[in-house]
């Protein structure tokens, strides 16, 4: 079991948290809903061991305050989907993101009566567990990261089943969808319709057809990474290595056969460290599949070939591969790009999973998508507080990125840095008759 929160630390987790609150749940139209959502995130950063319902009432009442938090996360009507806005316009300005990431998330479960379990194989354990299945979009820099949108996976054997579907509440709209259009929901429907900086989309999902998902993301407006298995099939072009011309081969197959475009490749860190890695990169290839409407002979994957990026860690072992479109980008800051997502693997283990990301123990479909938004919004309070998580990177600290908009600071926002954590004085003011947050 973790140990407690120190006293010292939790105080100043409620003071961010409290700065905070006022615009992150603006949107809930009632007083008591408002600090009913603060407290429950109160409780993810205080309880001790899973934040379960139960533990987070304990901290806020015990027994007495248990029927009051099931009722607000699963049994209540409001939205989730315009405190993610807020918690994302947050992120935004305090990560200062380098690109966004999608992480697939695996919630072992010892029942079959949590919305959406099933049988599901987890690449990374090489086995199948009961579970529910779940993919996370970051807002990722070489500092820090933090969740801002989820989809939760539904299995046809749930949508087919009218019981299943009333008792946990999957709303009438919801259908079958498959594993590339689960990942790619995450992301780009909420460029647009957030207003939020469109950056870098890095799909650290192993699985994944490529094809197919170009097919969803090719107007997404962002350079794209697809992580690859060695498995999958591709075609290259004549002009780039004759001998593999007009026949399939797979990536494994390439990057073993081109040892000699392996390159090391180095730059300066965040924070004024040197970092590095060993890289590959193999231009004019494409995801190999039948044809899709229209003709289209590689599957209706990009409109042009792409690059084949293989990435080998430093101690050695077998490449990490991705499929990119983001050609014009030097190897170095291809490979920082990636290397983010070793940014949301830490980030994960050591400040979503102590709030309670997988926690959530009701069987609801809505409950399960206000727990985890909460908890995502806990997540965020972490980073900000502070020492015991990462850091937000310094401002001016962040690389160019391809399509990135000149910085337009409005002047009623200032962010002031102190020991590599975002100071955390936030005050609410009112700007022709909306509510905007100033950090000072």
């Amino acid at each position: 079991m973790e140990p407690p929160v120190r006293p010292e630390r939790l105080a100043a987790l409620h003071e961010v948290l409290g700065q905070l609150s006022p615009s992150l749940f603006v949107s809930l139209p009632r007083n008591d809903q408002r600090q009913k959502a603060e407290r429950y995130v109160q409780g993810l950063l205080a309880a001790e061991g899973r934040k379960t319902l139960r533990n987070i009432a304990a901290q806020l009442g015990g027994k007495a305050a248990q029927q009051s938090v099931h009722h607000f996360i699963s049994g209540s009507s409001w939205e989730w989907q315009p405190i993610r806005r807020s918690l994302a316009w947050h992120a935004q300005r305090l990560v200062r993101p380098q690109a966004w990431v999608v992480r697939a998330l695996v919630i072992p479960k010892a029942g079959a009566h949590s919305v959406g379990v099933e049988q599901v194989f987890v690449p990374h354990l090489g086995q199948t567990v009961n579970g529910q299945r779940a993919f996370g979009a970051w807002m990722a820099s070489e500092r820090c990261s933090v969740p801002f949108n989820w989809s939760l996976a539904l299995p046809k054997s749930w949508l087919a089943d009218a019981e299943r579907r009333s008792r946990v509440h999957i709303p009438a709209d919801a259908r079958a969808a498959t594993l590339e259009e689960y990942v790619g929901g995450v992301v780009p429907h909420v460029a647009e319709g957030w207003r939020l900086r469109r950056r870098p989309v890095i799909l650290d999902v192993e699985g994944l057809d490529p094809g197919e998902v170009w097919r969803g993301l090719r107007d997404a407006g962002a350079p794209l990474f697809v992580r690859i298995r060695r498995e999958t099939p591709l075609q290259v072009d004549a002009g780039v290595l004759p001998g593999y011309a007009g026949r399939e081969v797979t990536a494994g197959q390439l990057v073993d056969s081109v040892r000699h475009l392996r390159r090391r490749v180095e730059w300066t860190g965040a924070g004024g460290e040197r970092a590095g890695g060993v890289a590959a990169v193999i231009p004019g290839v494409r995801p190999y599949g039948p044809p899709a409407a229209g003709g289209d002979p590689a599957g209706g994957a990009p409109h042009g070939p792409v690059l084949l990026l293989g990435e080998w860690p430093e101690g050695g072992g077998p490449a990490r591969l991705w499929l990119t479109d983001a050609g014009a980008l030097p190897p170095a800051l291809l490979l920082r790009l990636i290397r983010l997502t070793d940014v949301v693997g830490r980030d994960f283990r050591s400040v979503s999973e102590r709030v309670g990301v997988r926690d959530f123990a009701g069987r609801s479909f809505q409950g399960w998508h206000r727990h985890i938004t909460l908890a995502s919004v806990a997540h965020l309070v972490a980073v900000v507080a502070g020492p015991g998580t990462a850091a937000p990177a310094p401002r001016g600290d962040r690389s160019p990125v391809p399509g990135d908009p000149p910085r337009v600071r409005p002047a009623h926002w200032r962010v002031e840095i102190r020991n590599g954590a975002c100071a955390s004085r936030v005050r609410e003011c009112s700007r022709g008759g909306r509510v905007t947050v100033e950090l000072r």
